[in-house]
This record gives C-alpha cells, structure tokens and sequence, in this order.
C-alpha cells in the first residue's frame, strides 16, 4: 500500500508544482507522476539537511510540502537545463 501512497503524493505533488511554477510544461501524466515522485527524493533529502537524524526516506506530516518544494526545484533544474537545447532557426 505504500507504493500506491508514495505514487498518489507524486501525482499530487507534481500537479501542485506545476501549477505554481510559471510557463507551459508540456508533460503528460505519467511525466508528472514522474516530476512529482523525484521531487519527494529531493525535497526529503532537503528536509535531512536541515534536520539531523533525519532519514530522507522517512514520513514527516510536512512531506507533501517538501515534495511539492522539491518538485518545483526539479522543475526549475530542467528547464534551466533545456534552454540551451533549442535551436534556433
């Protein structure tokens, strides 16, 4: 049941970003699934740095707004990262 839970707060958390974040993100739902389950990892591993004895894996109260946080770095780092693929013609 765990699985199920950790991809339903991805889904939510990647939708919630993606609102948030501003400019069209052309992603699809597993695509967001997707951006919303790596932001759990990086917003989970956020959380560990600022606080000691704290695994990244585990459940806080505060991990879907960590998620939603690590998410919208996810974000920010593609885009930053997909600028300079564009060709211009």
């Amino acid at each position: 049941m765990s699985i199920i839970w950790f991809i339903v707060v991805g889904l939510v958390a990647g939708l919630i970003a993606r609102a948030l974040v501003p400019g069209r993100q052309s992603m699809g739902v597993i695509a967001t699934m997707l951006l919303g389950i790596v932001g759990s990892f990086v917003g989970g591993f956020i959380g560990a740095l600022f606080s000691p004895g704290r695994s990244v894996l585990d459940l806080q109260p505060s991990g879907l707004i960590m998620s939603v946080i690590g998410s919208i770095v996810v974000l920010f780092l593609a885009g930053w990262a997909g600028r300079g693929r564009r060709i211009h013609a």
